[in-house]
């Protein structure tokens, strides 16, 4: 029963979707979601032909069974009725058509569909292979930038670390603070390498089916280490308000408040995101950012930098009125100049455009998009190492200091081994 038309429509399905994700070899979104919607709809319609085979049929009853056809479910009809159905409604993929596809059940079966699909369902326009060979080119060339990005960036950031844990007398909470949101970057260019090795290596696998433990661990700790990277930076913010606000209490009893918001709140939330793809949206990789399950994980990043871009225009507010007021000093209007330019320059220039694209679907601007997080983004970390270590005054005063001891001890080390040789 519609025997020579199942093969065709299957293959020629296969064409399409093979074609489509030939546009983005790196993207998840939007082409994986057209794989899950002819993935999801077939096995509704298995679902309902097994069903239908389960129960009895009477004595005399002929027509024709609910049949998948590779786009879509035709359900059961007595012979010589007809069954019509409209074009599969995907976005991007098949223009919107009033025609209606029809299919007779006969004594022999159902009906070839008519009109044919590739005459109802007008595709959008996908490009030549002109087009796909450049998209191609494009992703290879980002993955080169936003590699050469994260490895600069870890490199920074662990040579900054090292300086704040090496020089005692950098060891302070604020610094601590600039560790930890260090630490986050640290985890989140890891994340982007893992997720990479994870998903990519291999390109004979199929991306859009993947749904192994490796890979859902790997999307998850992303997750975690993009939402930590927010988060500290919301500390980062919160710590300057409160040092503004509170100059002559001790800040040290605030570190642990401070290390609960940072790790403590990313993995609350990510924690209740993966239980909630456990339970009702275990499919493919997790990397669908079509699913509304993917709003746990972005209402706290919109959350966090609401609230940064709140505290943004407070430390302006109040860091004006110190400047201005007659009362202070001209040595602590420096000072609070220096502890506030890094912070004031990081707060909107990590949220910003991320509440642009908030505000689009996620289809919407992918290029851009993938430029600014992929490629922009892997150079944050050594934008923020840059600002809070080695363009820090302290710091470069602490390694100028020990410099001049180091060479101080050498040249006294030369003089005592020509000394001894002159004696000897």
């Amino acid at each position: 029963m519609g025997g020579p038309w199942k093969p065709l429509g299957t293959c020629t399905l296969l064409v399409l979707l093979l074609t489509l994700l030939m546009l983005q070899v790196r993207a998840t979104h939007p082409d994986c979601s057209i794989v899950l919607y002819f993935q999801e709809q077939e096995a509704e319609c298995l679902e309902i032909i097994r069903s239908e085979r389960q129960t009895p049929t009477h004595p005399g009853e002929q027509g024709c069974l609910t049949e998948w056809d590779g786009v879509s479910c035709w359900s059961a009809v007595p012979v010589g009725q007809s069954r019509a159905v409209a074009c599969p409604d995907i976005l991007h993929v098949f223009k919107k058509s009033k025609v209606l596809i029809q299919r007779n059940c006969t004594e022999s079966g159902w009906s070839f569909p008519s009109p044919p699909y590739y005459n109802a369902c007008e595709l959008e326009d996908i490009g030549s292979n002109n087009d796909t060979e450049a998209k191609a080119s494009y992703f290879v060339t980002m993955k080169v930038l936003y590699t050469c990005g994260y490895s600069t960036s870890l490199a920074a950031l662990f040579l900054a670390i090292s300086i704040f844990s090496c020089f005692r007398k950098l060891h302070c909470t604020r610094n601590s603070i600039h560790i930890h949101f260090f630490t986050s970057f640290i985890l989140r260019g890891a994340a982007v390498f893992i997720k990479d090795a994870v998903l990519f290596s291999d390109e004979s696998v199929d991306h859009c089916t993947m749904s192994t433990v490796n890979c859902k661990a790997a999307i998850a700790f992303f997750q975690y280490s993009v939402l930590a990277n927010f988060y500290w930076l919301l500390v980062e913010g919160m710590y300057l308000q409160t040092l503004l606000l509170l100059t002559f209490t001790s800040d040290k009893r605030y570190i642990w408040w401070y290390i609960l918001i940072g790790w403590g709140v990313p993995m609350l939330t990510v924690c209740t995101w993966v239980v909630t793809r456990l339970q009702y949206d275990n499919h493919g990789c997790w990397d669908d950012y079509t699913s509304l399950y993917w709003w746990v994980i972005k209402a706290p990043i919109l959350l966090a930098i609401f609230v940064n871009f709140l505290i943004f225009l407070n430390v302006t507010r109040m860091l004006a009125q110190k400047i201005w007021s007659p009362d202070i000093s001209k040595n602590y209007k420096q000072q609070y100049m220096r502890l506030t330019k890094s912070t004031l320059l990081l707060i909107p220039l990590f949220g910003v455009h991320y509440v642009v694209f908030a505000l689009f679907p996620e289809h919407i601007g992918v290029d851009a998009r993938l430029y600014f997080e992929l490629v922009l983004g892997s150079y944050q970390g050594f934008l923020v190492a840059l600002l809070y270590c080695f363009l820090n005054g302290e710091v470069q005063a602490e390694i100028k200091r020990n410099w001049g001891k180091w060479q101080s001890s050498m040249e006294s080390n030369v003089f005592n081994l020509v000394t001894q040789d002159f004696t000897a």
